[in-house]
């Protein structure tokens, strides 16, 4: 990707992406509350931890992370390449969208047990296939046109990735 501190060798010390930039730890913000949008048919009082997540972009999570490199990542996704970046911004807002929804319906709904086995499908079927694909972005399986791509949310996106 570069020299000096955005040398390959160091990008993939950090576990960064060499060729991208960009890094999975990213992720792990949507995994934590996929993992609790999974877990509420079983313990719906993950409900007010779902309702107290909040999204946050490529930086805000670096910045308020424990990831040893964050500098590092920051700096790297600023140099990555324009198009991965606003693919996966894109992807990001689908997920926050998604979430933003998702807790609109439990603060709405008188029992949050009542909606869980919904939401839980829904996070399954909707949010899961974003992360995915962001996760694709992030490793480079996506070309520069696959960012203009059509079609029907999350499932043209994977299309797109294999097409």
């Amino acid at each position: 990707m570069g020299a000096g501190e955005l040398a390959a060798e160091r990008l993939e010390q950090a576990n960064i992406n060499p060729q991208t930039g960009l890094a999975t730890d990213y992720l792990n913000h949507f995994n934590e509350v996929m993992m609790l949008l999974e877990m509420l048919p079983a313990m719906p009082d993950c409900a007010e931890d779902v309702l107290d997540w909040e999204p946050l972009d490529y930086e805000g999570h670096f910045e308020n992370s424990t990831f040893k490199d964050k500098n590092l990542a920051i700096a790297a996704y600023h140099a990555a390449p324009n198009y991965l970046r606003e693919h996966l911004e894109a992807q990001v807002a689908d997920i926050n969208n998604l979430v933003g929804e998702i807790q609109s319906q439990l603060r709405e709904a008188a029992d949050p047990a009542a909606v869980a086995a919904e939401i839980a499908d829904r996070a399954t079927h909707e949010i899961k296939p974003l992360i995915s694909v962001a996760g694709a972005v992030i490793h480079g399986h996506v070309e520069p046109e696959a960012t203009q791509h059509e079609g029907d949310g999350a499932q043209a996106e994977i299309d797109a990735l294999f097409a």
